[in-house]
């Protein structure tokens, strides 16, 4: 099960606007005619309950939208680009490396705009006005969006199991849930986190089988990061301690490495309700496993169950599914979809989240030499990537608009003259507003 990915997207660029003029015989000055060129294809993730894992990802990393149509005379419209769309299996996180958006996909269906395709140039008929009636210029079509794209799959269960590695969560969930983990009397059985369904007739639990922590796991040791990442979306933790660790350990101190552990990697896990419970009672006497939960219980207090069980025996298996079923709390969306549930339709998981910062439009200019200046800021960047610098009419137009988009106000603040070199882009022209 691959749980990370890092992907390349490149949105299409947009189409080029047509410069044309009509050319009939039996009109002599035939007016402007350009078409627009049409807008490049966005980048789309979409949530799709057929994938499970990121593996798809590892043999293409790389995707690129088409982009659009040029415009052409007799004022024919370029074709936008069709949008390219990227399945993720539900509970992938993405974070845009470029602009710091976050996208939390969990339910099947929904769409992440990753990258936006860019926007056609406009035809020379475009530019027509009462005072211009043959504009001699037309707009590029501006480039489309890309960035790396970060992937993390986080499992989208109520209950998660945790514990240290051999403590007994796999015999726990096959004995709970429909599900087939690998059960062996050796660390490290679980490898990737499974999930099972726990059926309660009107209700229905998914939990989590999270592979073995260890010291250092939020750290990144092991595969720490990797395992509690999946801990973050459950609602309950079911904290599965050995009572007889068959490497003499302290189940003490056990328990005091795993709650460590999850405190370090997020201080919001240590709010999440919890179940104790005390596995393979089996191997040690009545006595001993009732001293054991006394204990216990008397040092967690009354707000968290101590539960003693057996896979073996399925002894205490009946008291945890039922605690399971009261402790996890019943959401709105819950109550609505509880007998399709229990029919067996699909769950009904949170909403599609989006995390997008403040978008920046400001327009910022320096001296960085004699009669020389830089502006910097996305709308300056992209004015001067639409118009052909050598075309008087376009350099014009385009010096109405940088004044109107606030950059000639932010280079007169910097000691900016008429006939100076301005660059914007990497482009640099001599500017005479």
């Amino acid at each position: 099960m691959k749980d990370h990915a890092r992907i390349y997207v490149q949105a299409g660029a947009g189409g080029d606007g047509c410069l044309s003029f009509r050319h009939e015989a039996w009109v002599p000055r035939g007016g402007p005619d350009g078409g627009d060129g049409g807008h490049g294809g966005s980048v789309v993730l979409v949530c799709d309950d057929s994938y499970r894992d990121l593996e798809h990802f590892r043999r293409k990393p790389h995707f690129k939208a088409k982009r659009g149509g040029h415009g052409e005379g007799s004022d024919r419209h370029g074709a936008d680009g069709p949008d390219l769309e990227i399945p993720v299996p539900p509970g992938t996180e993405v974070l845009v490396e470029g602009d710091g958006t976050v996208h939390d996909l969990v339910r099947p269906g929904q769409r992440a705009e990753v990258a936006r395709g860019g926007f056609g140039g406009r035809g020379n008929h475009r530019f027509v006005s009462a005072t211009h009636r043959t504009p001699r210029f037309s707009e590029r079509g501006l480039p489309g969006a890309e960035s790396w794209l970060t992937l993390q799959l986080k499992l989208l269960a109520d209950v998660g199991l945790v514990g240290l590695p051999n403590a007994g969560k796999s015999s726990l969930l096959a004995r709970l849930t429909r599900a087939a983990p690998k059960v062996a009397g050796y660390p490290f059985t679980t490898i990737t986190p499974i999930l099972g369904t726990l059926d309660g007739g009107e209700r229905q639990l998914v939990i989590a089988d999270i592979p073995g922590l260890i010291e250092g796991a939020s750290e990144g040791a092991g595969l720490g990061h990797d395992f509690l990442a999946h801990v973050e979306r459950t609602r309950l933790l079911v904290h599965v301690l050995d009572l007889a660790p068959l490497d003499g350990s302290d189940p003490g101190a056990n328990y005091e490495t795993i709650e460590h552990e999850l405190s370090s990697y997020d201080e919001r896990l240590v709010t999440l309700p919890r179940i104790l419970v005390l596995s393979k009672a089996d191997l040690v006497s009545p006595e001993e496993v009732e001293a054991a939960r006394a204990r216990w219980q008397q040092r967690l207090g009354d707000e968290v169950p101590v539960i003693t069980t057996s896979a073996v025996t399925r002894s205490g298996l009946d008291e945890l599914r039922s605690e399971l079923l009261r402790r996890v709390p019943l959401t709105a969306s819950d109550e609505k979809t509880a007998g399709q549930r229990a029919g067996g339709g699909s769950l009904t998981l949170e909403e599609h989240r989006v995390f997008r910062p403040a978008a920046r439009r400001e327009v910022t200019a320096r001296r960085v030499g004699p009669g020389q200046f830089v502006v910097e800021g996305e709308v300056a960047t992209q004015l001067v990537g639409r118009y052909d610098l050598e075309n008087e009419e376009a350099l014009a137009y385009l010096e109405r608009r940088l004044k109107a988009a606030g950059v000639i106000r932010a280079l007169e603040e910097a000691g900016f003259q008429p006939g100076d070199d301005v660059e914007i882009g990497g482009v640099v022209f001599d500017l005479e507003p």
